[in-house]
């Protein structure tokens, strides 16, 4: 909706369809419509993982991930706008 509206993509826009093409095992596919899809991905299954068994440094990782997972959106946000 925001295309429609503003003209620019959302940050998330791709997310679901990435999800699919993730599912069907096409993982370039997935990671060419949405790079941020997999540092994400990492992010949410380290999270669970330390809540379930305290893993030592699991803030400093989490932090790490999040970070990651941030620039990704952001770095392909800014590659839409630009092409």
């Amino acid at each position: 909706m925001s295309k429609q509206l503003l003209g620019i993509s959302c940050p998330g826009c791709g997310l679901q369809r990435a999800v699919a093409l993730l599912l069907k095992g096409e993982l370039v596919n997935s990671f060419m419509m949405y790079p941020a899809l997999l540092p994400m991905m990492a992010l949410f299954g380290f999270i669970l993982a330390d809540r379930w068994m305290r893993i030592p440094n699991g803030t400093r990782i989490i932090s790490l991930l999040a970070g990651l997972t941030a620039a990704a959106i952001l770095i392909n946000f800014f590659v839409k706008l630009t092409l």
